[in-house]
């Protein structure tokens, strides 16, 4: 087990005064840098930074940041979410880490697509069937990771079918991490 333990800290992000959710770090007691290429080759999306020992990954309901000392999640409710989604994700490090040998290492930097790079392979229809007002806004929703190519019905058609797979291709899924520990909190 590459992380035994973590020291809970919640708070409220700097940049959002009063807000309603909250942000958690997970201060740990060991160094995790070396498992980081690992999460990097296994965590779909993430976007890694070798040299800053960091590599960032947005779920659908939350960003996490891993660091070499902590891990920080966003987007909290509680303190009880907190330890819930920290839990979670240091058992994906754990489990990622004992199966190191199984895993080749990924190394590269890896960039979010931008609104305008997936805005231009969208249908330009405008059509609204996907919620939103605009494709240009849809683009943005699939950019945070706020939206799904499924909600575009005319991309399900043939005649948008080249441009489907190259926007799979941008926003390769980000697995669901389902798995639960018992509280390693303090």
């Amino acid at each position: 087990m590459l992380i035994p333990t973590y020291e809970l800290e919640v708070y409220t992000p700097p940049c959002e005064p009063g807000a309603e959710r909250l942000s958690a770090i997970g201060h740990l007691p060991v160094d995790i840098s070396d498992a980081l290429p690992y999460l990097n080759a296994t965590l779909r999306g993430a976007l890694y930074t070798e040299a800053a020992h960091s590599l960032i990954w947005k779920k659908p309901s939350h960003s996490v940041a891993f660091h070499a000392d902590h891990i920080a999640v966003s987007n909290v409710e509680d303190r009880q979410e907190a330890v819930k989604e920290l839990d979670e994700v240091i058992k994906l490090v754990n489990s990622t880490w004992e199966k190191r040998d199984e895993i080749t290492p990924d190394h590269a930097a890896r960039q979010r697509p931008t609104a305008m790079a997936l805005y231009k392979l969208l249908p330009g229809t405008n059509c609204r069937k996907c919620g939103q007002p605009s494709c240009w806004n849809f683009a943005l929703k699939l950019a945070a990771s706020q939206a799904d190519l499924a909600a575009c019905p005319p991309l399900c058609e043939p005649t948008y079918a080249e441009r489907r797979a190259s926007l799979e291709v941008l926003l390769v899924p980000m697995p669901a991490i389902g798995m639960r520990e018992e509280g390693r909190k303090s």
